[in-house]
């Protein structure tokens, strides 16, 4: 072993940035359902991305940051009330993008509130696309697997209500874990 390639954990300095990312997670038992799907299409983040609408798509941030963002996203949650979600039919972004999506029937503007608030203050950021809240069922797999999500899902009716939004991070392996759930308590708007 060459000592100089050598650490100890112990010394090892902590990262300076997180990736983090904040979502409304879809319960059971559609959440396994469109697990299932989307490993059934071959969808290599399957087993990696737990369905959900994004609000807050994967983002770096300065690990000194973090108690800012837990007080800015626990005041997002306290400003909003919980609000049904009805997931129906599918979508597709192609040819932008070759995703297949179940589509957010109600709730949009729910979600495009929050998301608006959530990437604010110190989790301000712009974003590639414009916000189209929806979960992804479909990505990066060939055309046949795209078309499979589509007609497959394409009578999908889930309806539920969402109480909390999580705020998840990447570990080293890339894997995504819940930091934090953060409850809607706001008034009705």
């Amino acid at each position: 072993m060459n000592d100089d390639t050598f650490v100890p954990r112990s010394r090892v300095a902590p990262p300076e940035t997180a990736v983090v990312g904040v979502l409304v997670p879809i319960p059971e038992p559609w959440a396994q359902l469109l697990t299932d799907w989307r490993a059934k299409v071959g969808d290599p983040q399957a087993g990696f991305v737990p369905p959900h609408v994004t609000l807050l798509p994967p983002t770096e941030v300065p690990c000194v940051e973090r108690a800012a963002i837990t007080e800015h996203l626990g005041r997002v949650a306290a400003a909003h009330p919980p609000f049904d979600m009805h997931l129906s039919g599918t979508g597709t972004f192609t040819p932008v993008s070759d995703v297949v999506f179940v589509a957010v029937a109600r709730g949009i503007g729910n979600c495009e509130l929050l998301a608006t608030d959530v990437r604010s203050g110190p989790l301000a950021r712009s974003l590639t696309y414009p916000y189209h809240p929806h979960v992804t069922v479909a990505h990066d797999v060939p055309g046949d697997m795209l078309e499979l999500a589509y007609t497959g899902l394409g009578d999908l009716s889930a309806e539920f209500r969402v109480t909390s939004f999580t705020e998840f991070e990447q570990t080293p392996e890339g894997t995504w874990a819940v930091a934090r759930e953060y409850p809607l308590t706001g008034p009705p708007h």
